[in-house]
């Protein structure tokens, strides 16, 4: 397994002092309030994955059994706390990130042992329009995803952030606003599935909206 030394880390360049902090709605998720954005997954085994056909660049059509032939990717997608800072690692795709912190990033520290973690302030969103992404917790712990509609004219309000008890896991569908899934605890592991070519479009909340994207980590 790639340690997070070995996995080229996202990770902002800089962010400013005093960044607002857009709090996103919090949801308990359910069928009826992942309509569009997504599904709840009792087995992850067996729940298929979409993957988009390549698109037409003009008006000749893709060949029919063309197109969407590069399969699915799959193994451990996780995520733990430094102090206030939370980094996640995707051995499927062999990327390692730093996705946010639970205080102003400018003061967070990574020693800190009494940290408050009951939010995440995030930097980045991204999409897949390849294909869907699937979710299974694999130590029943809790979790919290931020969601997004599709569409590239995005903002920070469009977020939802939706709760899930451990005992199901999620798919998001292709074109869906997302960055992690977050645990309500220390650290936590998931198997994740997703569409192998791994096309990402990405937003940086700071160097497009002048905020910070912040998201509950508790039950509703």
């Amino acid at each position: 397994m790639r340690d997070m030394q070995q996995a080229e880390i996202m990770a902002p360049v800089e962010i400013a002092p005093g960044l607002r902090a857009i709090e996103t709605p919090l949801v308990r998720a359910t069928p009826e309030s992942l309509a569009g954005y997504g599904q709840l997954v009792a087995d992850p085994d067996h729940h298929p994955i979409e993957i988009v056909r390549w698109p037409a660049k003009g008006w000749r059509q893709v060949d029919s059994g063309t197109g969407d032939e590069g399969g699915t990717t799959e193994g451990i997608f996780s995520f733990w706390w430094k102090g206030e800072v939370l980094y996640g690692r995707n051995d499927a795709v062999g990327n390692a990130y730093l996705l946010g912190w639970s205080q102003d990033p400018v003061r967070a520290s990574e020693t800190r042992s009494d940290a408050d973690r009951s939010r995440v302030l995030l930097w980045h969103a991204n999409y897949h329009p390849d294909g869907g992404q699937l979710f299974f917790p694999l130590d029943a712990t809790p979790f919290v995803v931020p969601l997004a509609l599709p569409g590239d004219d995005l903002k920070p309000e469009h977020f939802v952030s939706f709760y899930f008890d451990g005992s199901c896991g999620l798919y998001i569908n292709p074109d869906i606003w997302h960055e992690g899934v977050f645990p309500l605890a220390e650290r936590s592991r998931f198997f994740d599935k997703q569409g192998k070519v791994h096309a990402r479009i990405s937003t940086d909340f700071p160097k497009e909206f002048g905020c910070l994207l912040s998201v509950p980590l508790r039950e509703p």
